[in-house]
């Protein structure tokens, strides 16, 4: 896969940008990033305009947008995973995390087949309580529809994970598809250990299309 494009936006009076423009020339001599352009907004401010930037250093990796100081490692870090689907998990449980669900329900409104990206989440132990709401929030927004559908098979195999939390909420997501192909992972979830579990699974049941 090339090395991904990067996009800079800086002003003269920013004191972080000129540690931003460094690392990322670093990388572009390394080899790490394909193309950098830098764009100085006090001289360009129509560029900031028509992308919706307001505050500086901004930079986008790929598809990856990030605002503020990141450091030459994290910047590596993003250019490394930033045209592919653990960049996008990535990218997308830090907007969360940063309280941009808006922001997530553009892009993937925009292109629901990103939708798959928000899977990790789930399976994320880690993810923070309001995290793990704004991942509920997406799938809910395509309930019902083949975007949602399609990823059946993953969110199957998220219900039979070791936390409780993650079958719970992969079961919820189940349930959502309205889809009869998600009977057979909730019907195995019904005599799951976990109280919470089985009433999830039951409820989820409840929203699909009768048995045959």
């Amino acid at each position: 896969m090339p090395a991904p494009d990067v996009l800079l936006l800086i002003s003269t009076h920013c004191p972080h940008c000129p540690a931003m423009l460094s690392a990322l020339a670093d990388l572009v001599k390394q080899g790490a990033i394909g193309r950098f352009e830098a764009v100085n907004l006090e001289q360009h401010p129509e560029v900031g305009q028509a992308l919706g930037v307001r505050s500086v250093p901004w930079v986008r990796i790929g598809r990856i947008e990030l605002t503020g100081v990141h450091g030459k490692a994290e910047l590596a870090d993003w250019a490394a995973k930033a045209d592919n689907e653990e960049g996008l998990a990535d990218w997308f449980h830090l907007l969360l995390k940063e309280g941009q669900l808006p922001r997530v329900q553009t892009l993937i409104d925009a292109e629901p087949a990103l939708l798959a990206a928000v899977l990790p989440i789930v399976g994320n132990v880690d993810a923070s309580l309001n995290v793990r709401l704004g991942a509920g929030v997406l799938f809910e927004a395509f309930a019902g529809t083949r975007t949602l559908a399609a990823l059946i098979p993953h969110l199957g195999e998220l219900s039979r994970h070791p936390d409780a939390r993650v079958r719970a909420d992969a079961c919820h997501t189940l349930g959502l598809t309205g889809d009869a192909a998600a009977r057979p992972w909730l019907d195995a979830r019904t005599t799951d250990d976990d109280a919470d579990v089985r009433e999830i699974a039951a409820e989820s049941l409840e929203n699909l299309p009768p048995p045959l």
